[in-house]
């Protein structure tokens, strides 16, 4: 298990390395920075803008500049932004609680959707089982931002029963944005589930368990969703990771502080700290979380620790 969790942890190094070397390689071929941008609208002349990125290092070599950035990451520094000179830490701070909330509540709404969507269309009636089965289909081709779009028409304009802006992190707040998210995400997870308890409704332990009278519903929820926990625990592992840095659309969508809104905010401006400050952050989120997972996966089945 501790060679199994190792080799994990390797992995989340060499990702780390290659999100935040890609897009310092990225942040570089696009032309201009916030500094050139902001002197140049303000009326500067070249020498003073020449000056000013002097100052900042952003006239070094790339491989100075690259070696200087891995420095920081490693002392925990990550620099401060361009546009306003504070640290990049403490401002992905001030917009880490809105994401992290959205994240979660967005997680949990997917996570009882999908895996009741899923039961469903495995061990359903026909009906039953057909219902859900479209449902499923119809989530993975929506769009989430047609999705969001038509859920802030009905239950914003024409109910009027939730804000369609979400600038807060209370249950009101949270409900439609966190819908919007999660039911997106649950189409997948539905999905999952239905393969998964398909492949083991003619597995001897749940014959077995039939024949000694169990009720369906302890059978489906002790025995088979059980036998194929690691799948889910891994795949929401993914998606929760996904969920941090991904969420770019849905606070788009609600006008919502979060993470995605300061990166968007930042690519647009050529804040080069800010942008790779969020980078790394999601790739350490979603890399650690998928890392968790498949431990977590691993120590529930022995066979995947062999693997």
């Amino acid at each position: 298990m501790l060679r199994f969790a190792v080799r994990r942890m390797a992995g989340v190094f060499v990702t780390l390395w290659l999100a935040a070397t890609l897009t310092f390689v990225a942040l570089r071929l696009a032309p201009g920075d916030a500094i050139t941008l902001q002197l140049t609208l303000s009326g500067a002349t070249d020498s003073q803008i020449a000056a000013r990125r002097a100052a900042l290092g952003l006239d070094a070599p790339l491989a100075e500049q690259y070696l200087g950035m891995w420095q920081g990451i490693l002392r925990g520094d990550l620099g401060v932004s361009l546009v306003n000179g504070r640290p990049v830490a403490v401002i992905i701070g001030e917009q880490l609680g809105a994401t992290l909330a959205l994240a979660v509540g967005a997680l949990c709404v997917g996570v009882v959707l999908g895996v009741g969507l899923g039961a469903g269309a495995a061990l359903g009636q026909p009906v039953v089982r057909q219902v859900c089965e479209g449902v499923i289909v119809l989530l993975l081709a929506t769009p989430i931002y047609w999705l969001g779009t038509l859920a802030i028409y009905l239950f914003a304009v024409w109910l009027g029963w939730l804000p369609s802006v979400s600038s807060g992190n209370e249950l009101r707040a949270l409900l439609l944005p966190c819908g919007v998210l999660g039911i997106s995400l649950s189409g997948s997870l539905g999905q999952v589930t239905a393969a998964s308890l398909r492949e083991v409704q003619q597995a001897t332990f749940v014959q077995t368990a039939r024949a000694k009278g169990l009720p369906a519903r302890l059978i489906v929820w002790r025995h088979m969703l059980r036998a194929n926990s690691s799948v889910l625990i891994s795949l929401i592992g993914l998606q929760g990771g996904f969920l941090i840095g991904g969420a770019v659309i849905t606070e788009a969508l609600f006008t919502r502080r979060g993470i995605g809104q300061l990166v968007l905010a930042a690519v647009n401006g050529r804040d080069y700290p800010v942008v790779q400050g969020v980078v790394l952050l999601s790739a350490a989120a979603y890399a650690l979380l998928s890392v968790a997972a498949d431990i977590l996966a691993a120590w529930n089945d022995a066979r995947l620790r062999e693997g």
